[in-house]
C-alpha cells in the first residue's frame, strides 16, 4: 500500500502527498518494458521480445519512467483516496515532485494531488423547521376546470372566422430571415395560441389577425445553426380554429370514463384534484425545506469546480464574453452546488436503502420525461455506466420525503397540512445497492412492459423554424427532490502526462 498524507487547504480542496516505493512502482516498470517491447521494432527482435537493456539502450529509463508513472499514477492516486476516505469531486491536478533514479530505479516516486472535496456541514433538526405553503381546496371551480380539461380530450377543432384568440389553434406558414437571406421556412405548422411553445413574440405578432392576414416581428432564435442570432419572422395564419367541447352531461360521462353519471364523473375528479392538491403542497413545502436549510447552513464552494461548469455552459451557448449572463449562471451553478450538498447529507442521515420497485418506478417515469422506451433508457445507462448514479438519486429523493415527513407544514391559513401519500416512513422495504445494480436488466424488462402507456403521447406538430423547446413537465409526484447537481464523482484519474520525467516536470490533469 502507498504510503499518503492529506493537506487541508481550504474547506473544499486538499493536496494528497503520496510516497511509492520502488517495490511499489516495480510492478508499473515490468508493465512498461513490456508494452515499450510491443510498441518498437528493432532489427534483430521480434515484437513483444525486446530485452529490457535493449530499451533502455535505445528507448532511455526516463522513457521506461514516464510510462510505468502514467500507467500507474491513476491506482496510486485512488489507493490514497480511499485511505484517507476522502469524498472526493471534480478533476485532480497531480504533479510529480521526485521521480526514481534513472540507473537503478532506487528511491521513491513522490506525486503531490490537488483535488476538490465535499465540504463538512451539519443539518438542523428536521423538527425544528416550520415551512408555509398556499392552501388550496378541491371546491367545485378546481372540479370544474379539471372537467374542462377532461372535455379538450375530447372536443374538436372547429374553423372558425373571426380573429385569433388566445386558447385557439391556427395554422401557420413562417419565414425567417437574417439580413435579408431566406434560413429557416415551414408551411402548415398547428400552433395553440398563448401556449408560449413557439418563437418569442408570435402571441403578440398574431393576437387579433385573421385568416390570411400576416405580419412581422423579430425574434432571437434559440435553436439551429443561428442559434441566439435575431432575426425577422413573416408570418401568415391560414387559419383559425377554436376547441368545440362536448357537453358535460352522463353521455360524456359514459364516454370519457367509466362512470355511468356525470355527477359520478364528477365525484372522482374531485378525489383527483384533492390527490393533486397535495402533491402541489408537497412539492412546494419540498422546495421551501430545501430553501430553509440553504439558509440555515453555510456550505462553501469549490471556487474551480464552479468556474469550469460555468465555462463549459457558456461557451456551449457561446456566450463567453457575456459578463451578465455568466453572473447569473454563477449564482445558479453555486446554488444548485449547495442544493446538491444538502441532499446528499440528507440522504446520508437517512442511510436510506433502494428497493427493486422504487428503481423500477422511478426507470419507467424517468423515460417517459426523455420520450424514450424503458429498454432503450435503461440500456442507454448501463452503457454510460450511470446505473449506480441513478440509485444514488432514488435514494436521495427517498431520503428527503422521509426528512420532509419530519418538518411542521402549515398553509397560508395557518393550519396544519397533512402530506400523507407524498412523504415517506423510515423504515419502508429496502435492498442492497448493489442487488440492485446487478438486476437491472430485469428491471428493464419489466420497464418495457410500460412502452404502451409511454408511446399514448401525442406527435409533435410540424417543425417550426428555430422552434423554442418547452422544457419537460413533471408531474409533482415525479419531480426531482430538487434542483439537481451532478452526482458525487469517483476518484477521476490523475494522470502525468507531460513528457520530461527526468526533469521532474509536473503533470498536467486531463
Amino acid at each position: 500500500m502507498v504510503n499518503s498524507t492529506v493537506e487541508k487547504l481550504s474547506p473544499t480542496r486538499v493536496k494528497l502527498h503520496i510516497t511509492v516505493s520502488p517495490d511499489e512502482l516495480k510492478p508499473s516498470i515490468a508493465h512498461a518494458y513490456e508494452h515499450i517491447a510491443r510498441d518498437v521494432q528493432i532489427p534483430g527482435f521480434r515484437k513483444g521480445k525486446v530485452p529490457a537493456p535493449i530499451i533502455d539502450q535505445r528507448m532511455g529509463r526516463g522513457a521506461v519512467i514516464e510510462h510505468a508513472v502514467n500507467e500507474g499514477l491513476d491506482g496510486f492516486y485512488r489507493e490514497a483516496v480511499e485511505a484517507q476516505e476522502l469524498r472526493v469531486i471534480g478533476r485532480p491536478n497531480a504533479e510529480i515532485v521526485e521521480l526514481p533514479d534513472l540507473k537503478d530505479f532506487s528511491g521513491d516516486l513522490v506525486v503531490d494531488v490537488e483535488v476538490d472535496v465535499r465540504p463538512e456541514f451539519d443539518l438542523p433538526a428536521y423538527d425544528s423547521i416550520t415551512v408555509t405553503v398556499d392552501a388550496v381546496e378541491a371546491d367545485e371551480a378546481g372540479i370544474d376546470a379539471e372537467l374542462d380539461r377532461l372535455r379538450a380530450r375530447f372536443g374538436t377543432l372547429v374553423t372558425v372566422d373571426r380573429p385569433a384568440a388566445k386558447g385557439d389553434f391556427v395554422e401557420l406558414d413562417l419565414v425567417a430571415t437574417i439580413d435579408g437571406n431566406e434560413i429557416d421556412r415551414a408551411e402548415g405548422v398547428s400552433y395553440e395560441v398563448g401556449s408560449g411553445e413557439l418563437l418569442e413574440g408570435i402571441d403578440e405578432a398574431i393576437d387579433s389577425l385573421t385568416a390570411d392576414e400576416e405580419t412581422t416581428f423579430r425574434s432571437k432564435l434559440v435553436g439551429g445553426d443561428h442559434a441566439g442570432e435575431e432575426a425577422e419572422v413573416s408570418v401568415k395564419i391560414t387559419a383559425v380554429k377554436e376547441r368545440e367541447l362536448p357537453e358535460a352531461d352522463d353521455d360524456f360521462a359514459q364516454m370519457a370514463s367509466e362512470f355511468d353519471t356525470i355527477g359520478e364523473l364528477r365525484e372522482s375528479l374531485s378525489e383527483r384534484v384533492s390527490q393533486q392538491a397535495v402533491f402541489t403542497q408537497g412539492s412546494a413545502a419540498r422546495d421551501k425545506f430545501i430553501d430553509a436549510l440553504l439558509e440555515a447552513v453555510e456550505i462553501p464552494v469549490p471556487p474551480q469546480l464552479i468556474e469550469d461548469e460555468v465555462h463549459q455552459h457558456l461557451e456551449g451557448e457561446n456566450r463567453l464574453e457575456d459578463d451578465v449572463h455568466r453572473a447569473e449562471v454563477t449564482e445558479a451553478s453555486e446554488k444548485q452546488f449547495r442544493t446538491q450538498m444538502v441532499l446528499d447529507k440528507i440522504a446520508e442521515d437517512a442511510n436510506v436503502q433502494v428497493s427493486q420497485d422504487e428503481l423500477t418506478q422511478y426507470l419507467i417515469q424517468s423515460a417517459a420525461q426523455y420520450n424514450m422506451a424503458p429498454q432503450d433508457f435503461v440500456n442507454a445507462l448501463q452503457q454510460g455506466n450511470q446505473l449506480p448514479a441513478l440509485v444514488g438519486e432514488v435514494a436521495r429523493n427517498k431520503a428527503l420525503a422521509i426528512a420532509l415527513g419530519k418538518v411542521t407544514v402549515v398553509d397560508s391559513n395557518g393550519k396544519p397540512v397533512d402530506l400523507t401519500g407524498f412523504v415517506a416512513v423510515e423504515g419502508e422495504e429496502a435492498s442492497a445497492e448493489d442487488e440492485v445494480v446487478e438486476e437491472a436488466q430485469e428491471i428493464a424488462d419489466a420497464a418495457a412492459d410500460a412502452d404502451a402507456v409511454i408511446d399514448a403521447e401525442e406527435a409533435p406538430a410540424a417543425k417550426a423554424p428555430a422552434k423554442k423547446r418547452a422544457p419537460a413537465k413533471k408531474k409533482a409526484a415525479e419531480a426531482p427532490a430538487a434542483d439537481e447537481a451532478p452526482a458525487e464523482e469517483a476518484p477521476e484519474k490523475a494522470p502525468a502526462k507531460k513528457r520530461a520525467p527526468a526533469k521532474k516536470k509536473a503533470a498536467d490533469s486531463e
